[in-house]
C-alpha cells in the first residue's frame, strides 16, 4: 500500500491526482502546515527539505520519496501510465514537468507569497512575480494551441501543471486572452480522477474575505 503524507497545496494535489488518475491504491495522512507539521523531527526524518508531500511506498521496502516531480515520476513508472517509455516522448513529457518544477511553481509561489501573505506590500514584487508568472503562462498557452494536452498525449506534466495553474486568483493573475490556457484547465477539471484528488485534502476558501488563510499561511512561511 501506498501512504501520502500530504497538505491542500498545489504540490500535494500533484500526487492525489495522480495516484487517482492511476488507479494505485493508497492512504494519505493530512500534515498540517499551520501547526508546522512538517518540522517535526519525524517527519524530517522522511522529508529533509521539510515540506510536503512525501510519499511511502510500504510495497517496495518502505521506500521513501520526497520532491513532488520525484513522485510524480517514479509512480508513473510503478504503473506504466502517464509517462511514454520512447526517449522522445518522455523527455518530452519530463521538459514540461521540469518547466512546472523549476519555473511555473517558483514563481507562483513568489506571487502567492508577496501578494496575499507578506505583512507589507512591496509593489515592485508583486508585479515582478505576477509578470512572470503571465509570461510563463503565456508559454503554455503558446504550447496548447497545437496540443490538447501540454506533451502531447495526457501526462504527469499535465497532473503537475494543472493544480497550479488552478489557484491563477490566488497569485492575483487572470487567464483572460489565454483561450488555449483556458480550454485545457477546464478540460482537466472535468476529469472524475482529477476531482477526486483535488479533494484530498479539501481546499480551504481562498477568497478575498478570507484573512484566516493569509495569517495560517504567514505560520509556515519560514
Amino acid at each position: 500500500m501506498i501512504e501520502l503524507l500530504t497538505s491542500e497545496t498545489p504540490n500535494g494535489w500533484k500526487i492525489s491526482i495522480a495516484l487517482e488518475e492511476m488507479g494505485l491504491p493508497y492512504t494519505w495522512r493530512h500534515i498540517k502546515l499551520s501547526e508546522k507539521e512538517q518540522k517535526a523531527d519525524w517527519y524530517v526524518k522522511l522529508n529533509p527539505n521539510g515540506r510536503i508531500p512525501t510519499l511511502i511506498d510500504h510495497d517496495n521496502d518502505d521506500f521513501v520519496i520526497f520532491e513532488s516531480g520525484a513522485i510524480l515520476i517514479y509512480l508513473a513508472e510503478k504503473s506504466g501510465k502517464f509517462l511514454p517509455t520512447d526517449v522522445k516522448g518522455r523527455s518530452r513529457v519530463l521538459q514540461w514537468l521540469m518547466f512546472q518544477m523549476s519555473g511555473v511553481g517558483p514563481m507562483m509561489g513568489q506571487a502567492n507569497v508577496f501578494f496575499r501573505y507578506a505583512p507589507e506590500k512591496i509593489p515592485y514584487a508583486i508585479e515582478r512575480y505576477q509578470r512572470e508568472t503571465l509570461r510563463l503562462f503565456g508559454i503554455l498557452d503558446n504550447q496548447l494551441a497545437s496540443n490538447e494536452y501540454i506533451a502531447g498525449d495526457y501526462s504527469i506534466a499535465d497532473m503537475a501543471l494543472w493544480p497550479w495553474v488552478k489557484g491563477y486568483g490566488w497569485s492575483g493573475v487572470t487567464l483572460d486572452g489565454l483561450r488555449h490556457l483556458q480550454r485545457w484547465h477546464d478540460l482537466i477539471a472535468e476529469r472524475p480522477a482529477v476531482k477526486r484528488g483535488s479533494a484530498i485534502p479539501p481546499a480551504v476558501d481562498l477568497g478575498e474575505r478570507t484573512q484566516q488563510t493569509v495569517d495560517a499561511g504567514r505560520k509556515f512561511l519560514v
